[in-house]
């Protein structure tokens, strides 16, 4: 990479420069959505509502996994970034060799679940009857796949530390198109129903890793790194996961409490729990810009922070929220008036499109809150509070959006407008403790500064 590309998120206009990097960001996470989407879409189109269901739940799990990995591997993002601001490139070798180290080795330990247990997790998702069996094999095919989701994300954590935003929108893409064929050969032509579709999902994911690594060995990187560097180093080791593992935690239960929507409206029939997984599939499209401006927060502050600009830091924060909330706005109007629009592309079925059109009304307004929050949370990501990440995720979660849900499903023929709305009331908390938060450490130099000291362990 050049000196320009390593640099950008430490000089120049704040604005410009985190625009720069969030769009290609921005980009892969629509694609990284189509991605998961197409299987929705295409069984949704090609196959009956039963094979929907069963994608719809099963890849509401998979989502959660590929969630909890995605923070965990913001760890290697903040540590890297940190230490490239700091300008230390061996450090980096060492802590993306811990990366890798730890991650493989996670990932093949959620396969082998995926894999034996597929009819066990079925079942505490409460997929409905008639879906049964599809939500299983969806499961158990896709587990197959985990690890090639871990060394995704892993890939992808090490390009954003450095400041390449780029490279991941290509693998993803390649990912997303083969994927896409895949889904049409296999569920169209073949009527192979959930089964085809986790296939193509599968086969995308790991020739997709084969590329990221052939790309991998082609780029000039500004780091140190040998093959002697994946293993477990302690100290870079505890640095990624003290900040990883709450992320990640975070995330796991955040997505729980989104899974339980799933289950709660499992039971309600298999229209419902269709209707939630294109919901939530269309809502992955909602949240694009408040989740690329995440990402790229993270990244951004991580680096400045180890150069010493806190004050740049900061700027960037509200630099986020300002743009970010455009977005935000247009996204709200158009799920609350045009959802149904949204809906028709992921299913054909006239009453599975009302449900979701009304369960988007309800995420309309997180639209809006979303696009504060996330920029929050990728600013406390990247000052390293990932502590404080997770126990606002988790009071959201837990102690906000499932009971909300459980209470609402309790009367007597709620609609999926009302189950949607645990979700923005958590939002609105959550950022209150964003607020209180932020005020709390403005007054001090720094959120996180380098990681010398791992050098010196």
């Amino acid at each position: 990479m050049s000196k320009t590309q390593n640099t950008n998120l430490l000089d120049g206009n704040i604005l410009k420069s985190l625009i720069s990097f969030a769009f290609p960001v921005l980009l892969a996470l629509f694609l990284q959505a189509m991605y998961g989407a197409a299987d929705l879409v295409i069984v949704g189109q090609f196959a009956d509502t039963f094979e929907q269901s069963g994608v719809a739940t099963g890849s509401q799990l998979l989502n959660m996994l590929t969630m909890v990995l995605t923070g965990l591997t913001t760890g290697l993002t903040v540590f890297i970034g940190d230490c490239i601001g700091c300008k230390k490139p061996d450090m980096t070798g060492r802590g993306i060799g811990t990366g890798i180290a730890i991650f493989t080795m996670l990932g093949i330990v959620i396969s082998a679940v995926l894999v034996l247990f597929s009819n066990n997790i079925a079942a505490i998702l409460h997929a409905p009857q008639a879906s049964f069996i599809q939500t299983s094999n969806y499961i158990r095919i896709c587990g197959i796949g985990t690890i090639f989701i871990t060394a995704y994300n892993v890939i992808g954590a090490v390009f954003r530390g450095i400041g390449d935003s780029k490279t991941p929108l290509i693998t993803v893409a390649i990912a997303c198109i083969i994927n896409i064929f895949g889904d049409l050969l296999l569920v169209a032509v073949f009527d192979m129903g959930a089964v085809g579709a986790a296939i193509a999902t599968v086969s995308a994911q790991g020739i997709s890793v084969l590329i990221s690594i052939y790309m991998i060995r082609k780029k000039e990187l500004p780091i140190i790194f040998t093959k002697k560097y994946i293993r477990f180093d302690p100290p870079c080791l505890r640095k990624i996961l003290a900040i990883g593992l709450p992320i990640g935690l975070q995330e796991m239960l955040v997505q729980f409490s989104f899974l339980f929507i799933q289950i709660v409206v499992n039971q309600m029939g298999v229209v419902q729990s269709a209707s939630v997984g294109v919901a939530e599939k269309a809502c992955a499209f909602l949240m694009l810009v408040a989740s690329a401006y995440m990402q790229a927060l993270s990244a951004f502050v991580a680096q400045n922070n180890g150069a010493g600009e806190f004050e740049r830091s900061r700027k960037v924060l509200f630099y986020g929220i300002k743009t970010a909330l455009i977005a935000g706005i247009a996204m709200g109007i158009f799920a609350f008036f045009a959802g149904n629009i949204l809906a028709s592309v992921f299913s054909a079925d006239a009453e599975v499109i009302a449900c979701a059109h009304e369960y988007l009304k309800a995420y309309s307004f997180d639209c809006l809150l979303t696009a504060i929050l996330f920029c929050f949370l990728g600013y406390f990501n990247g000052c390293g509070k990932t502590l404080f990440v997770m126990v606002q995720g988790v009071i959201g979660a837990f102690c906000v959006r499932v009971p909300v849900v459980y209470l609402l499903s309790k009367i007597e023929d709620v609609s999926l407008f009302y189950i949607g709305l645990g979700t923005p009331i958590s939002s609105v908390v959550q950022i209150m403790l964003c607020i209180i938060v932020y005020r709390i450490f403005r007054t001090k130099k720094g959120c996180m500064g380098c990681f010398s000291e791992v050098e010196k362990a």
